[in-house]
């Protein structure tokens, strides 16, 4: 992290199988500002890319990876649906 940068935080939440594999339902991070979804999962999984089939929401809405996040955002991360 840089002297310069500025700071956000958001709220991170995790879904189904995704809560098992970070322990966790959610968490509040800090990140760099213009950070956006996919630099969000980036930091969460060490430099992998977001999978296809995980779905991302930003404030209740779903988005793209690309979507910038704000301070206070609440993202989540759903795996695929399965089912029959």
């Amino acid at each position: 992290m840089y002297l310069n940068e500025k700071y956000m935080k958001v709220k991170v939440k995790y879904f189904a199988g995704l809560r098992e594999r970070f322990g966790r339902d959610e968490e509040v991070l800090e990140l760099a500002e213009g950070t956006d979804v996919g630099g969000l999962w980036q930091r969460l999984i060490t430099g992998h890319t977001l999978p296809d089939g995980i779905m991302s929401t930003v404030n209740m809405e779903y988005v793209q990876d690309d979507v910038i996040l704000h301070e206070g955002d609440e993202v989540a991360f759903f795996p695929p649906v399965t089912g029959g």
